[in-house]
């Protein structure tokens, strides 16, 4: 990952594997290609910061995660959203438009010349 782009995955990881997951349940593997493939190759999800935040998130309540057969017909996890889990993602869908809105209203911004 490039410098610079840590610290805003870090802080949107929830929203984008939350977002991610909305459609239906999917192995770790499979969101990080999807986060990865549906950026344009921008935003890349590192595994020691997916699976603790996937973890974080089952303690929330937001995911569960039941095991399953991999496309590849290896074991692996599948996690998808609960009810918690939607109503999470339509809090954090919430709080990144309030963010962004904000951000583009300090870069838009022109002082008035006196």
């Amino acid at each position: 990952m490039a410098p610079g782009k840590k610290d805003i995955l870090q802080g949107t990881l929830a929203l984008l594997v939350l977002k991610t997951l909305q459609d239906g349940s999917m192995h770790g593997w499979g969101i990080t290609l999807h986060i990865q493939q549906v950026s344009n190759q921008v935003l890349r999800v590192e595994e020691g910061s997916l699976y603790p935040a996937l973890h974080r998130m089952e303690q929330e309540g937001w995911v569960v995660a039941e095991w399953g057969t991999s496309e590849n017909n290896r074991r692996a996890r599948y996690y998808r959203l609960t009810p918690v889990g939607r109503k999470q993602l339509a809090m954090e869908e919430e709080k990144w438009t309030k963010l962004t809105n904000a951000v583009a209203q300090v870069l838009n911004f022109a002082p008035s010349k006196a």
